[in-house]
């Protein structure tokens, strides 16, 4: 099980904060050791729902120190490259299934200086990814389909997980696997298993009502651990 990371970076998703107390939220997300945000940005159109504008994401964005990956749920996602203050190391992940011209897409995206992500929907195939996957960064695998929070895990898209880990190593692309929906539990030991990078969390890991945080995390790394152990067998 070659390529994949040995400690998966943690992705926090702000859809699922405390919005009545962000401010301290944001702190101590930084304070527990989080490695990056993760803000969707949905437009009702790609996917249900609605989340916050460029206004605040902004506000978020010169708040906290932290990388941020802005997860583009809308349609023509590159209309919206303007809109957004961005720091180096933070990455733009749009959807393959809203881009009528996707390697068009990622190189606009890049000539921006973010980095690039492409994000796979559950009944997307892993094979979507030919001949555009030299040119991403990340490669997002959704194990729900983009809108609300606190979905349940389509078990089935695990599986997609090995297929892009088979086919970054296989072309030996430098590029991060991420997992998007329903990261918590023993579910999480079976993405890093499958070859997860990183892991997006949300209400099933990191924001579970009546658990801290910092309890939390403690639980999502006793599954991680267990996905590493795994591994070595």
């Amino acid at each position: 099980m070659s390529g994949v990371s040995s400690h998966p970076i943690l992705s926090a998703s702000i859809m699922c904060a405390n919005w009545l107390n962000l401010e301290t939220e944001l702190d101590e997300l930084h304070d527990l050791g989080i490695h990056r945000l993760h803000i969707d940005v949905i437009d009702g159109n790609f996917a249900p729902d609605f989340t916050m504008g460029s206004s605040i994401i902004n506000l978020i964005r010169n708040h906290s120190p932290m990388p941020i990956e802005f997860h583009m749920m809308v349609e023509s996602p590159t209309r919206f490259l303007r809109a957004f203050e961005f720091f180096p190391g933070d990455i733009f992940t749009m959807h393959q299934e809203s881009s009528r011209s996707l390697h068009r897409d990622l190189i606009a995206i890049k000539r921006e200086g973010f980095r690039v992500g492409i994000a796979l929907n559950p009944a997307t195939p892993a094979s979507a990814l030919d001949y555009v996957i030299e040119e991403v960064d990340l490669v997002q695998v959704m194990t729900v389909n983009p809108g609300y929070m606190g979905q349940k895990l389509v078990p089935q898209v695990l599986r997609k997980i090995r297929e892009v880990r088979n086919a970054v190593d296989r072309l030996g692309a430098q590029l991060e696997i991420s997992v998007d929906g329903s990261v918590g539990g023993p579910h999480v030991a079976e993405m890093v298993y499958q070859g997860a990078d990183s892991l997006v969390l949300g209400t099933s890991g990191l924001f579970r009502k009546g658990v801290t945080k910092k309890q939390a995390l403690v639980d999502l790394q006793m599954e991680i651990s267990k996905g590493l152990e795994r591994m070595k067998n």
